[in-house]
Formats: C-alpha cells, structure tokens, sequence
C-alpha cells in the first residue's frame, strides 16, 4: 500500500522526453553522412544540450522520395498517436523529375496538414524546411545542368511550401540560402557525391530549428 501511494506521488513528477518525427527525402536521411550526424539527430542533440530533452528522433525519409513516395513511405510505417514536434522536408526531387508544380502544391499540403495532425493539430508543433538548391553543387555543374534554371524552379516550389506553411500557421525555416552561400566551400559542406551536404551544413540546419523549438512556450 505504502509503494502505491509512493508511485502515486513519484509518477506525475517523471519528465518524459519529447518526441520527434522527422519526414523528408535524401537531405532528412542524411545521405552519405553517418547516422548522428543528420540534421534531425543533431537537432535532438542541440536540444538536450540546451536542457530540452529530445529522443531519439523517427525519421521516415529516403533518397530520390517525392511527395507521393514519402506519403506511401508514412502509410507503410506504425507511428505513435502524437509527437511532441514534426519537421517536413520534402520537394527537391519533384522539382530534379520536372514534376508538376500544383500536384507539388496539393500532395505538399496533404503531407502538411498530417504533420499537424500528428503534432497533436498543434501547427506551431510542425517545422517545415526549406528546399535546398542542389544547382549549385560541383554534382550539378558536371553534369551541365543549368544553375539559374534550377534556382528559378526551386525558388517556385519553395513559395509553394512557404505559402501553405504560413496558410497553416506552422514554423517556417529557410535553409536554401545556406546551400547557396555554402557554393564557395563545397568541401567542408558537401560529402563525398558532390551534391548532398555534410555534418557542417546539416549542423546550421539543426541550428535554425533548434532556435524555434526552444522559443516555443510549452
């Protein structure tokens, strides 16, 4: 009796770790990084340093996904009821395969919205990041595609899921503007592929959503 009413007493006082899901594509799963070092882990890392303790993050992402294949990919997956914070990340590979912008649109706000629904309907629980531009790469120049084109198209899908952020009153970070900066320093922000960033540029990534996490009030 004596143990019960002490476990009564004891449990509410527990602090649990929040929960994090992240969903995206090649940049989600960090692609020729080790495991710790994608943005997403070090997100979590970020926030127990700062006294916000994290768990280990899902992740739901793989190279080459589109919107479409990162909703298969979710309906393939037992996810908890809730999540203390989502991220999204999703969209480079619509634009690389010419995809169209407004099916962009439609299956990015599906994708959006279950992310709020996730996060408990709390959309200020929700961070949406920016896409990435990948013209810039030594992969992209290589290959003779043309940069100003492929920044015009990511620019374009970016308002896409800028607009339908805003329109849902969840977080917004914009990290294109770090990939293109980083264009003067391809070997410490890029891996070894030439196209997908390293543990240096995901660490800024992690940063700037770390930023709006530990502004939230709980």
């Amino acid at each position: 009796m004596i143990f019960q009413l002490l476990a009564m007493v004891v449990l509410p006082c527990v602090m649990l770790d929040d929960s994090l899901l992240a969903l995206g594509d090649s940049y989600t799963i960090g692609e020729g990084v080790d495991v710790d070092d994608r943005w997403p882990m070090q997100l979590a890392k970020r926030l127990n340093e700062k006294g916000k303790r994290v768990s280990t993050p899902k992740i739901i992402a793989k190279t080459g996904w589109t919107t479409d294949e990162l909703q298969a990919g979710i309906a393939q997956q037992e996810l908890a009821e809730k999540y203390e914070w989502v991220t999204l990340l999703i969209g480079v590979n619509n634009q690389y395969r010419e995809r169209d912008l407004e099916e962009y649109r439609t299956q990015f706000r599906q994708l959006l919205e279950l992310a709020i629904q996730k996060a408990g309907g709390n959309p200020q629980r929700v961070i949406v990041l920016s896409i990435p531009d990948w013209g810039v790469t030594p992969f992209a120049v290589k290959r003779n595609r043309d940069p100003a084109l492929i920044a015009k198209q990511i620019d374009e899908f970016n308002q896409v899921n800028r607009d339908e952020t805003k329109k849902q009153n969840a977080n917004y970070v914009d990290i294109t503007k770090l990939t293109r900066d980083a264009a003067s320093n391809p070997t410490k922000y890029l891996v070894a592929d030439e196209l997908h960033p390293s543990a240096e540029m995901y660490q800024q990534w992690a940063e700037l959503a770390s930023r709006v996490i530990l502004e939230q009030r709980d």
